[in-house]
Formats: C-alpha cells, structure tokens, sequence
C-alpha cells in the first residue's frame, strides 16, 4: 500500500521568482493592518478595557432587545453600554464602564451589577443571567501593559536565539516574519471587531511559536545547503530548500486544521475568537516561513560563504607551518 504524499518528492516549485511582488503585498496588508488598529481600534474585552461585562439569554425570545437593553442600561446613568449579540440570537453581552467610586470596590461594583439586573429584569422577566464579570481599570491597564511586554519579550527572545544559532540575517529575518504574522492578526480583529482578551494574547503566542517553528526548519534547511553548495546562485539555493522543507510544512498546517476548522465552526462562542485566531496564524504562519523569513536573506546579503569559519593569524600561521614540515 502507498503512502499518501501531499507533496511529491520531485516538487520544484519558483518560491523567489514572486518575492517582490509578494513583498509588496505584505508591506501593504501591515501598513493597512496597522491603520486599522489604530484608526478602528480593538474591541477591548473587560480584561483590557475594565468595566463591567453580564451575559444573558433570554429564554422566551428568538432575539434579544438589543435596542430596548441599550435604552435602559443607558437611564442608568454608567454611560453608554456595549451590548453584543454571541451565540445565539438571544444570547447577548452587555458591558458597561464602572464609575471612578466603585474602582477597588468590590461592594461598589456588586451594587451596580445587581442594579443592572434589575433594571433588565423589570422589562424583561424571561432573562437568565448566564455571568457576571468585574475588572477595575487600574487592573486591566496592567494588563494591557503585561501583555505588550509579553508579545515583546518573546519576540526577542526568539530573535536572539535565531541570531546565535545562525547568523544575525536570520534574527532579522524571523522578527520581521513574526512581525508580519502578529499585524496581520491584530488587523483581522481590528477588521471585524472580534472581542480582544487575554485569550487572544494567548492565541497570538501560539501564533509566534508556531511561525518560529516552521521558519526554524526552512533556516536549518538553508544554512546546510549552503554548506554543500556554495557557488549556487542564493535564489535557486533558497528554492531548493523551501521545496526540501515543502512536504514538513504542508503536512504539519494540515494536521492542525483537521482539528481546528470544525472547532471554529461548530465549537463554543467563548472560543471563536481563540481559534480563529490560530487559523489564521497557521495560514500567515505558512507564508512567512517562505516569503518573509526566506527571501530577505537575499537583501540582507547571506551568501554561500557566511557559514564557512574564518581563519584567524594564529591559524594561518599553524597552517602554513604544518605545510612546510609536511614537505620533503
């Protein structure tokens, strides 16, 4: 019986011919990206924005009031609520900012809840309230802070590694893939305004191991293929490998969206954020590895003789001396 093959041993696919091409879209899609976020923002979940977040169904309904709940939470007097639908139709997240007195009072923030309630359940006496959930702004800044450092450290950590592994145009190479892969998905979030939490930071750590990993295996390829041949052009050179590396990296992306695509789509609503998030990165992943991390070695100036040790004075001399004795 044969095995089944993804990708033929004789696959020679022109990965560089399209670089610059590929190039520029990337370059395009970050800049758009990072205009997204910071022109639309993120929909920040408590964890980051603080605040107060109550889900609720209701029950006898086929769709929630979503314009009745903003009218009355709004009488309240906390502001304008952020009331979203998830799930069902019924089923819907109401999330509104904590006042300056009820900071760090947990008395306070219970108060405001139950009264919330209440008002909900005057109009509305089929509402089954699923949770509640409370984070002072104080502490959801430390955890936006805590999150940017953690997305940075890792990023340079992994740089480091690559660079004392390899050569500095690779710490290069990988930061500016993971870069790629990491604004890409803030964009996607920005785009649709899918619920940013400390989940996502998660999801986006995954994302940065899971490029590393692949662009590790495409680099390892690399720098043994220019050991052995060291006067192919690097175009051709970098080609060769991707392709040597091709079936690994179709095989492994595979696998993961076997179990996560029917996750996406048939999984909880509290996780869709999570898994789409891994989706993509795998697809972003994938593309880096070869048209990020890859051709830049090219630019950067990698050539068939950056792995080849330099021979110092002393080993010269030892050399030249070995060669004199080794003469009749």
């Amino acid at each position: 019986m044969r095995l089944l093959k993804l990708v033929p041993d004789d696959t020679n696919i022109k990965f560089l011919r399209w670089r610059v091409p590929f190039y520029l879209v990337s370059m395009i899609l970050i800049a758009a990206s990072w205009g997204l976020v910071l022109t639309q923002g993120l929909n920040y979940g408590v964890d980051f924005a603080g605040g107060q977040e109550i889900e609720a169904t209701f029950t006898k309904q086929a769709e929630a009031p979503v314009a009745a709940l903003r009218k009355q939470v709004s009488a309240l007097g906390y502001g304008d609520p952020v009331i979203q639908r998830f799930g069902a139709p019924n089923e819907v997240s109401i999330r509104t900012k904590l006042p300056e007195s009820a900071e760090g009072n947990p008395g306070a923030a219970e108060a405001i809840s139950k009264k919330i309630i209440a008002a909900i359940r005057a109009n509305n006496p089929d509402v089954r309230i699923e949770s509640v959930s409370t984070v002072s702004g104080k502490v959801s800044g430390e955890f936006r802070q805590t999150a940017i450092y953690a997305l940075g450290a890792a990023m340079l950590a992994i740089s480091i590694y690559i660079w004392v592994r390899f050569e500095w145009q690779f710490g290069v190479g990988a930061l500016f893939a993971l870069f790629h892969d990491v604004s890409l998905t803030l964009g996607m979030f920005a785009l649709f305004q899918l619920e940013f939490s400390l989940q996502i930071i998660a999801a986006i750590l995954a994302i940065i191991g899971y490029s590393l990993n692949d662009t590790i295996v495409v680099y390892d390829r690399i720098r043994e293929d220019l050991k052995k041949y060291r006067r192919m052009p690097l175009p051709e050179l970098l080609d060769m490998s991707v392709n040597e590396t091709l079936a690994r990296t179709v095989m492994t992306s595979a696998t993961l969206l076997v179990a996560l695509i029917p996750l996406l789509f048939f999984g909880p609503e509290s996780l869709f954020g999570l898994t789409a998030a891994i989706v993509l990165g795998i697809f972003v992943g994938t593309y880096s590895s070869i048209y990020m991390a890859a051709p830049i070695l090219i630019w950067l100036g990698v050539s068939g003789d950056s792995f080849v040790p330099t021979e110092s004075a002393v080993d010269r001399q030892e050399r030249l001396a070995r060669e004199r004795s080794a003469k009749p």
